[in-house]
């Protein structure tokens, strides 16, 4: 009987469109964890998928390639014909095509993945947005935890009480500080996305998606690290308990309007104030700047901290380890 492998070699289109439209692809999502409900993914999306698919599967042929015999370096160089020849590394659709030919690869048990392979060079070879990083050392992490909006939580009735916005600004910094999620992904954050139950380790499973977001955000999953846990399951669970309407984790008021990022900046920028420090910038890409920071220290990898983070193609690691920044 043929296996997989000889099938999708044979035939890829035809493979990936029953695959595209099962619960097993749906199971490769970074969102579908450990889950076992997961479900096949709507008829739109999978007809987006299929397009995707069958563009790449005509330049595999035009090469004289099968999935069997490309490697990270064809990947790449697909990627970086672009429009009328020119290259397009760096784009969202890039991110999205090596997402979704590692998890073709993952369906079927290639190792090692040409796809992670893929990412994880394109992170490394491109240039960083931003050589000017500014993250904050130990000592000054320890001042920031300390000067966050304090205010006791709530434990009786269902409409917030006095100060649910200081326990929203508390926890909606420590998802940045302590997650390394951008403005723009906290502000549009669902309710559904933040797990419900700690992992042994005591962090918490974040998974973000597009949904609610600016175009900057990339579907990942990240760890919340335990010093943030209980604040920041308490604000959930005051949030699911409150009068206020919508799916959106901090809303900006009891009409469940989304915040916007000067609001954030004003918030952080205070906290910042409240610590006595001075910073080059006392923003969210400060926070998130440090979580990086911290993750390498702790012996993260390239490859999981670009996972962590939902870099684009476009950023690299390497921003967070530059001459001008001493880890201590």
């Amino acid at each position: 009987m043929e296996n997989i492998t000889s099938l999708w070699n044979s035939d890829p289109l035809a493979q990936f469109k029953l695959f595209v439209r099962s619960p097993a692809f749906s199971a490769t999502s970074l969102r579908a964890g450990d889950r076992l409900d997961v479900k096949p993914i709507s008829d739109d999306s999978a007809t987006i998928y299929t397009l995707m698919f069958g563009k790449f599967v005509r330049w595999m042929q035009s090469q004289h390639k099968t999935l069997a015999t490309i490697d990270h370096r064809d990947l790449l160089a697909f990627l970086e014909l672009g429009e009328n020849g020119k290259p397009d590394l760096n784009s969202k659709i890039s991110y999205r095509y090596l997402r979704l030919l590692e998890r073709c690869y993952s369906h079927l048990n290639t190792s090692p993945n040409p796809a992670q392979h893929a990412i994880f060079e394109a992170t490394r070879k491109s240039v960083a947005k931003d050589q000017e990083m500014v993250a904050l050392t130990d000592a000054q992490l320890l001042q920031f935890l300390a000067a966050l909006p304090v205010h006791l939580a709530n434990p009786h009735g269902v409409q917030p009480s006095r100060g649910w916005k200081r326990r929203r600004d508390r926890a909606m910094q420590l998802i940045m500080l302590c997650a390394g999620l951008r403005v723009s992904e906290v502000i549009g954050m669902q309710i559904d996305e933040v797990g419900t139950q700690a992992e042994l380790d005591g962090s918490l499973l974040l998974s973000i998606t597009p949904e609610a977001k600016q175009d900057t955000s990339y579907e990942h999953a990240t760890l919340l690290h335990p010093i943030a846990v209980p604040d920041v399951l308490a604000w959930l669970q005051e949030r699911k308990a409150s009068a206020i309407p919508g799916t959106l984790l901090f809303p900006a008021n009891l009409r469940a309007e989304k915040l916007d990022k000067a609001t954030v900046y004003r918030q952080v920028k205070a906290t910042f104030i409240r610590a006595g420090m001075t910073m080059a910038r006392s923003g969210g890409r400060t926070l998130r700047n440090t979580f990086a920071v911290q993750e390498l220290k702790n012996g993260t990898t390239d490859q999981e901290l670009t996972q962590h983070l939902g870099l684009a193609l476009e950023i690299s690691t390497k921003t967070y380890i530059n001459p001008g920044l001493k880890l201590k």
